[in-house]
């Protein structure tokens, strides 16, 4: 791409598709760059994507703490259920921060009620047009923009297995309600208005993971008969008291969880060595038993049969614990679990389900919190997926070596052949490898991490460096970038065996879980500004807070960057001209 100087840049237009937390604070640090022209697009009525007020049902809450979910703009109010949540941040929490950073930030920037029906380059390769459906007209027309910033998430596109849709229950003559778990808001009331003229109502929910506990924790508080089926739960993090802020906000979670870089000593002696290697696993084996002892799950319990803390990325914070949380319930007998099983299909008796053991279980009403697939595929042809390079493909190198010498990755649970776990390359999680050289294409929100705010944060000033053509490390070829992603592909399979068959592609560019500390230092590297911004000395470091404060003035500290580098770039040019004389 020819280089355009940033004032030309920023009259360029850009499209942000989605407005939930990653389209927020990318159109708030693009408008604070400079860029006049910014549109945000959604399909809901109110902004915030997965916490929009019509997605969020009674119950929800998520695994961050306060203060883990927020942009360094606008601070956030203690949780409303402070006490009861373990200082978790409640559904409604989230979206009422959503709503008000949009207000007072992107004031008539987001498009409501717009449904993405196909994004494509424009005439001649040259920008992007956006089809777009308009859900209160039914009209379609398409919208035209220079740059396009992906943020559409991983969690808006049900999984539905085929055997379960509602569609296969009104074929079954299955007679209740069929719903995902993202749908729950719009069919609660419902539930719990036939529930109370029936006391035998019973609601079946398929899944193990978070929304399936907080939705049925809800249901069973509410005195409705609820019955949860799941293969394997998701792994579990609580305390018998609240943690410091040192444990749970500073690196000291990151630093036991080996990166693709180890970058200080520290973790070198963590995870390459014999020692360091006992310490780390004994570390995350506490953490799973005393979890379980917290939470006072029985031996032989099904909940004890889950995800790895140290080898996954599915996990529930659960903190101090609720009192009417999932757990507790199933303790006292208010929640029926059914596991390891599958729900396979539906009776044919209009009220029953079908388990993979045979087993039937009576249902009045299913739920089912089984994920959700890739929000790319709806929005894309094959066609502009392929060239673009936003798909997956299967490992281009049968094994790599780069990592043998990780003591702490020695010993990997069974896994599914590395043939099957397939991966993007996707630069960063941020720019399609095949498309870097153009930089009119981004992507916010496709990297998994434990502290969605701050990493969006980074990433869309990385974005907006990027646009502007800022100095940066980058590859300087297509092919440098696809090298780099496929070694990064091939370490995602080797620290999460099987977890790439889990997640889908729009938020699985990069998986930093634990670790994303280190990968957002990366980004700061990659930006040229300081990273490890939490400071301290060689033996406070690891326990330093991290807060949304270190990069408060990141705009500027690039914009000074961004000034030095033209200074630096007119004087060499200068001295040229001088020495042509």
């Amino acid at each position: 791409m020819v280089n355009i100087p940033p004032e030309d840049v920023r009259q360029h237009s850009v499209g942000i598709i989605g407005a939930g937390a990653a389209g927020l604070i990318t159109g708030y640090t693009l408008l604070q760059d400079g860029f006049e022209n910014v549109q945000l697009l959604t399909r809901d009525k109110s902004p915030g994507g997965v916490w929009a007020k019509g997605r969020v049902y009674p119950g929800v809450s998520i695994n961050n703490v306060h203060g883990e979910f927020r942009f360094s703009p606008l601070p956030m109010p203690p949780p409303s259920l402070q006490q009861e949540t373990g200082n978790r941040l409640s559904g409604e929490d989230m979206s009422a921060y959503m709503e008000r950073f949009a207000e007072t930030f992107l004031p008539g920037r987001i498009r409501f009620e717009t449904e993405i029906v196909d994004i494509r380059r424009g005439e001649g390769d040259s920008g992007w047009d956006v089809e777009v459906q308009d859900l209160n007209t039914n009209t379609k027309h398409v919208l035209s923009y220079d740059r396009i910033v992906l943020c559409t998430g991983g969690c808006s596109q049900p999984l539905i297995p085929e055997g379960l849709s509602a569609k296969s229950a009104v074929q079954a003559g299955f007679r209740g309600p069929v719903m995902h778990s993202s749908e729950f808001a719009s069919h609660v009331d419902q539930i719990l208005n036939d529930a109370k003229l029936n006391p035998d109502y019973s609601v079946v929910v398929v899944g193990g993971g978070k929304s399936a506990q907080d939705l049925s924790a809800y249901l069973a508080c509410q005195g409705v008969n609820v019955t949860v089926v799941f293969d394997k739960a998701d792994a579990i993090l609580a305390y018998p008291i609240q943690l410091p802020e040192c444990i749970r906000k500073s690196r000291c979670l990151g630093i036991l969880s080996p990166h693709m870089e180890l970058h200080t000593r520290l973790e070198r002696f963590l995870h390459t060595t014999w020692l360091g290697s006992k310490i780390t696993h004994a570390f995350w084996n506490f953490l799973t038993w005393s979890s379980f002892e917290v939470l006072k799950i029985p031996k032989g319990s099904p909940l004890r049969n889950v995800h790895s803390l140290f080898w996954g990325i599915r996990t529930n914070d659960e903190g101090t614990g609720r009192k009417n949380g999932f757990h507790v319930l199933v303790n006292e007998g208010k929640i029926n679990l059914v596991a390891p099983t599958r729900a396979e299909k539906y009776g044919g008796d209009g009220v029953s389900l079908i388990l993979g053991n045979e087993q039937t279980l009576n249902a009045n009403a299913v739920v089912l919190a089984t994920g959700f697939v890739s929000s790319w595929t709806g929005i894309f042809t094959e066609k502009t997926i392929e060239e673009l390079g936003i798909g997956r493909h299967p490992p281009t190198q049968a094994r790599c070596d780069a990592w043998k010498h990780y003591r702490t990755l020695s010993s990997p649970p069974p896994a599914h052949p590395q043939s099957d776990q397939w991966a993007s390359s996707i630069y960063r999680g941020i720019v399609p490898a095949k498309n870097i050289n153009a930089r009119d294409f981004a992507i916010n929100g496709a990297v998994f991490t434990t502290n969605n705010g701050y990493g969006f944060e980074v990433t869309a000033h990385w974005i907006s460096s990027y646009f502007l053509g800022d100095k940066m490390r980058l590859p300087s070829t297509v092919e440098e970038a696809l090298a780099e992603t496929d070694r990064k592909a091939a370490w995602m399979r080797k620290r999460f065996p099987d977890m790439l068959l889990w997640i889908n592609e729009s938020y699985s560019s990069g998986l930093a879980f634990w670790s994303w500390p280190q990968a957002i230092d990366e980004l700061l590297d990659d930006m040229e500004v300081p990273s490890m911004r939490t400071g301290g000395n060689w033996l406070t470091w690891p326990l330093r807070v991290i807060s949304l404060d270190e990069i408060a003035s990141l705009g500027k500290e690039r914009r000074i960057k961004r000034e030095a580098d033209a200074s630096a770039c007119e004087k060499v040019n200068h001295a040229r001209c001088m020495s042509d004389i």
